[in-house]
């Protein structure tokens, strides 16, 4: 925020006796509160709009003069619901993002709050802070996952130091809200905490009945993204609930979702959000919030409340109206210059006072954060034939990307190499430690790769899936030297490797090149018999407890729905 002497100073520029940094004259800009265009000029002194109006400032000297005629000029985009770990780190999605005018993130603390610990991960995010975006964050209850060591980190004392600090604004996502409804008090005590620092509490309930909806508003929920029909858009509104909607590389539901709503003629995009839900760098091709807002325009939204719904309706919900969402005085100084408001990909973007594009040109990058800070991934440990024991007739069946039920293994379990005339691969997880190995069988994934090793899970825990062993084992290797990755292995050669050097789950890469390198990737598996939408999405959710129907966890092969153990972990 701002203090005392440089309010002083802004109220100085209003006064007459100081020029702004910059004025943007002939603005025609969208007014959030009057939801119409509005006429003006707009006063930018450092990251702050010290006037939007018919005025001129009685002084110039100095400040940067853009003439905004036959432009339009709305909010900057916010992301309300982001996972910023898909391969690329914050840092990286911040900057490509902004070139196409998102440039607020609420994002997803998972993976620093599992893996680093509070102080360096707030570490992190202070030097986010200095970058000109605007990062908010979650404050997670827990892992999505069964973790070992689960109470220890996830203890009260360690989220209420998150739900002290400003810039966390949302408590959650509930993955794992039966677990509430079960009563768990560790849990709950967490939620509460959160609703007494008055920070809001995301759902996570996809499919979830009228009964459900209404237990957890109870609870405290205020907001659930996981609706995927209209009928269950309508259902949240009923029950009160704030209603993200989702685009993402596993739930493209957006377009649909919208035309159901425009086509009800639901008068309700007052309450309405947009998220691309931490999708993989691939899907953002062709943008991020500015993707969203086309896609609402082009299902014959209004295209002021399709543009609301990616700025100030998030900023509303969320509080943080006095500084987002709004172009009016005492804002951050964050918007987007847009050629029409058919088209909400920006000519120029400025954000928090520096400008991120002009004239469609980037702007050269601002200072890196020191991702240093995150312990490299270095395996201290090989592995050997014994690993490699799969004794156990139960495997995991892949129903799509990423829902999976158990089945009865009936093929030769002791084979070095599988045959390819069926779609059965080994699949280890091994603890990045070295300490236990869980070792199973997936069905569905692919018929004929031979190797695959990666860093990239939910838990930063190592995944082997393939149909010979020496392979896996050559490419546990070959990842193991790159220092993290994805790497796919075949006749004794490295296909493709993705390099993950930040702890062994992020790229150092810019989402440009990243996106290339995925797409390789992604290729080289579906060349390979990888049939379904996202392979990402599988190795990120292999693990994860909050889909059905059975996952490979820290403990073992675990049965979700009966919260039972099929295969246990094995000590190494």
């Amino acid at each position: 925020m701002w203090d005392q002497q440089e309010i002083a100073n802004q109220i100085e520029i209003l006064n007459g006796k100081q020029a702004p940094d910059l004025i943007i004259t002939n603005a025609t800009y969208l007014h959030s509160i009057y939801k119409k265009w509005v006429e003006g000029n707009i006063w930018v002194s450092g990251d702050r709009i010290v006037y939007a109006g018919s005025r001129m400032p009685a002084t110039t000297d100095g400040a940067e003069i853009v003439n905004a005629e036959n432009k339009k000029i709305v909010p900057g985009y916010i992301e309300p619901h982001v996972h910023p770990f898909q391969l690329y780190n914050p840092e990286t999605f911040a900057e490509y993002a902004g070139r196409v005018g998102t440039t607020t993130f609420l994002s997803d603390n998972l993976t620093f709050f599992i893996n680093l610990g509070n102080e360096k991960a707030f570490k992190i995010i202070n030097q986010l802070n200095e970058l000109p975006f605007s990062f908010y964050w979650w404050a997670r209850f827990d892992s999505q996952t069964v973790l070992r060591e689960e109470k220890e980190l996830f203890n009260l004392e360690s989220i209420a130091e998150w739900l002290k600090r400003e810039d966390v604004l949302m408590g959650g996502e509930l993955t794992g809200w039966p677990r509430l409804l079960n009563g768990d008090v560790d849990m709950m005590n967490a939620l509460m905490a959160a609703k007494k620092a008055g920070k809001k509490i995301e759902g996570h309930f996809p499919g979830a009945s009228e009964r459900t909806l209404a237990r957890m508003k109870l609870i405290g929920a205020d907001g659930d993204h996981e609706a995927m029909t209209v009928d269950e858009v309508e259902a949240r509104l009923l029950q009160g609930y704030a209603v993200t909607l989702r685009h993402s590389s596993i739930r493209p539901d957006l377009p649909d979702l919208l035309k159901g709503i425009v086509d009800k003629e639901l008068n309700v995009f007052d309450h309405l959000m947009m998220t691309t839900d931490g999708s993989t760098p691939s899907f953002h091709t062709d943008g991020v919030m500015d993707k969203c807002i086309r896609a609402a325009i082009e299902a014959g939204v209004d295209p002021i409340d399709a543009y609301l719904m990616a700025s100030y309706n998030v900023a509303r919900y969320y509080g943080i109206d006095d500084r987002h969402g709004m172009i009016a005085t005492g804002r951050f100084a964050t918007f987007n210059f847009i050629e029409n408001e058919m088209n909400p990909v920006p000519t120029d973007v400025l954000s928090k006072g520096k400008w991120l594009l002009r004239d469609k040109q980037p702007i050269k990058p601002f200072q890196a954060v020191d991702w240093s800070i995150i312990p490299a991934f270095e395996l201290n440990f090989d592995l050997d034939e014994k690993d490699f024991d799969f004794q156990y007739s139960v495997g995991i069946k892949m129903v799509n990307d990423v829902i999976t039920k158990p089945y009865e293994v009936t093929i030769d379990r002791s084979a070095e190499t599988l045959s390819e005339d069926h779609d059965e691969c080994y699949l280890m997880l091994i603890d990045r430690n070295g300490k236990w190995r869980v070792n199973t069988f997936i069905k569905g994934f692919a018929n004929r790769i031979q190797g695959f090793a990666s860093s990239y899970s939910n838990t930063g825990d190592i995944i082997l899936l393939g149909k010979d062993r020496k392979e896996m084992l050559h490419a546990f290797n070959e990842m193991k030297r790159m220092s993290g990755g994805m790497v796919l292995t075949e006749n004794g050669r490295v296909v493709e490797a993705l390099s993950l050097p930040i702890g062994g789950g992020l790229s150092e890469e810019k989402v440009d090149v990243l996106i290339d390198q995925e797409r390789a990737l992604k290729k080289a598996l579906k060349d390979r018999g990888y049939g379904h939408g996202d392979a990402v999405y599988t190795f990120l959710f292999l693990q994860s407890t909050h889909l059905p129907y059975v996952r490979v966890t820290q403990s073992g092969l675990y049965q979700v729905m009966k919260n039972e153990w099929i295969i246990p972990a094995n000590e190494r």
